[in-house]
């Protein structure tokens, strides 16, 4: 099955679609390109996906490509006493390492990195960008910030700081073990999702 196009689509394997009959009508319906998220599952997970497209490949007479997605140096922040809070824009909000549960006023970050590189005006942007943060001051272990775009925030959910260089590993001790499982299983290429 030749296909003709300067495209190509690529789908993500999770657990919804990772059974060979879902594999097989993916690539039927015009998937070239299968990305495995290592951010998710377990490897042996992944190697029952891998061997699944593999088989569906050689039965069709196809190679359809798959690659491995790193899952890199996520930033998250702790929980919160009631599991979530909502943040009004121009709330003031701090960001800081004491691990107890967080309230509206704050709220547990694991990364001594952000609060060593955080500059006045830095943007802190928190899951997936729906809510974003301007630094308005900063400590070695804390950074004070007014909310710019509020709305509800939860549990560890995920932190970016464009335009910042952080001075962590590029590789995280998983993404070792990952990238190591990964070229053994025989992946066509290996990506990373969180780069700086």
């Amino acid at each position: 099955m030749k296909r003709n196009r300067n495209a190509k689509i690529t789908a993500t394997v999770g657990p919804v679609v990772s059974n060979p009959k879902n594999l097989e009508r993916l690539y039927l319906d015009g998937v070239d390109i299968f990305r495995m998220n290592f951010s998710h599952g377990s490897h042996e997970e992944h190697a029952k996906t891998y061997e699944a497209i593999r088989a569906i490949g050689k039965r069709l007479g196809v190679f359809p490509t798959i690659f491995a997605d790193l899952q890199g140096p996520k930033f998250r922040i702790g929980t919160f006493e009631d599991d979530k809070i909502i943040l009004q824009k121009d709330d003031a909000f701090r960001f800081d390492l004491d691990s107890t549960a967080g309230d509206s006023k704050r709220a547990y970050l694991p990364h001594p990195e952000i609060f060593q590189s955080a500059e006045i005006g830095t943007l802190l942007l928190l899951d997936d960008g729906k809510l974003k943060f301007e630094v308005i001051s900063r400590g070695k272990d804390y950074v004070e910030t007014r909310v710019l775009v509020g709305g509800e925030l939860s549990n560890r959910k995920g932190v970016a700081v464009p335009n910042l260089k952080l001075h962590s590993s590029k590789l995280t001790k998983k993404d070792e073990e990952d990238l190591k499982f990964a070229l053994n299983l025989g992946v066509d290429w290996i990506v990373l999702s969180m780069v700086q």
